[in-house]
């Protein structure tokens, strides 16, 4: 490791271990970093007569901060200059040399979104989990949430994005697309993903977030009496969603007493939406068009699954996550 430069703050005399440090330093040891390099490296820029690239591992420490930071393509360059534990964790020494600029961060993401190795970086991270112990069991929960863009025409277009669409929740409408995740009951983790516009109805995504080997399906009232598209997907499964009352019919003390059953179980998906949405900010659709924002999706799902596991990763022997 190279020895750091005056410019690193070597003169201070007080320090603290942020909480961002600390989440830095946790992620840099569970991230699987030479696995998830591997899939990107064949179609990574190899040096030529020209400029050479900057290294592959550096980009895409890059790239993860902005997605755990929820960071633009010229904010994740200048909070690469204005924080310390940042740099640190790229390894970007000032006293040497400056960090990438915002057009090799644009190239890089459009890089990932154009080969689509947003999905295979999920896959991997499932993958090398599951190595680590975390098996996906036998219980699936579905469910999905809406990921909302911009709804104002005031741009170069004049226009809204033509791949999004509006839908109604309750008495409010919403604009935008729409994150349909299957979640293992036992572990939380995400195993599969489904992104849509937002007028898509949740049924529809089912049979795609069920991995076959379920033997219980849970999900709240969108997913009733669907036991037909359950059954083709994973023919052993007991479906276990909640029952919806109607205007006519409602429901009966015991179905009530069932879905409250049935809702502590499934409740355990809100934790992946509390990480995506609220800790990593994906609450609002960043770039315009299905693809490059169902590419995030993959990529912070990943990153979410890493996050939640990260506990049992670190308690592993001391040999690093790679």
């Amino acid at each position: 490791m190279k020895q750091t430069t005056l410019s690193a703050g070597s003169f201070d005399c007080y320090t603290k271990t942020t909480r961002r440090a600390a989440f830095l330093a946790d992620m840099d040891r569970v991230v699987p970093w030479s696995a998830l390099c591997a899939l990107i490296e064949p179609v990574y820029p190899k040096a030529g007569n020209g400029r050479p690239p900057v290294g592959l591992e550096r980009m895409l420490r890059i790239y993860f901060l902005q997605n755990w930071f929820n960071l633009s393509d010229p904010a994740v360059e200048e909070a690469l200059y204005d924080s310390l534990s940042m740099r640190e964790f790229v390894g970007i020494d000032l006293g040497r040399e400056g960090a990438p600029d915002e057009t090799t961060v644009c190239k890089f993401r459009h890089l990932l979104e154009q080969h689509e190795l947003g999905k295979r970086l999920f896959e991997e991270v499932g993958r090398h989990l599951q190595t680590k112990g975390l098996k996906v069991s036998t219980g699936t929960i579905v469910d999905a949430t809406i990921i909302n863009a911009p709804s104002s025409t005031k741009n170069q277009d004049k226009a809204r994005d033509p791949e999004m669409h509006q839908t109604k929740k309750g008495n409010q409408w919403y604009f935008g697309m729409k994150a349909h995740i299957g979640v293992d009951s036992k572990t939380k983790l995400i195993h599969s993903i489904v992104a849509t516009a937002a007028n898509e109805h949740d049924k529809h995504a089912l049979p795609q977030l069920l991995h076959g080997n379920e033997r219980r399906v849970y999900g709240d009232s969108a997913y009733s009496s669907q036991k037909t598209l359950i059954a083709q997907a994973a023919p052993k499964a007991r479906d276990f969603t909640n029952q919806k009352g109607f205007r006519n019919r409602g429901l009966t003390e015991r179905e009530q007493e069932k879905n409250s059953r049935k809702s502590s179980v499934r409740a355990k998906v809100e934790h992946a939406f509390l990480i995506i949405k609220r800790l990593f900010g994906f609450a609002k659709a960043s770039y315009r068009g299905m693809m490059k924002n169902g590419n995030r999706l993959f990529v912070v799902a990943a990153l979410a699954n890493l996050f939640m596991a990260r506990r049992h990763l670190l308690r592993l022997p001391q040999e690093r996550c790679v």
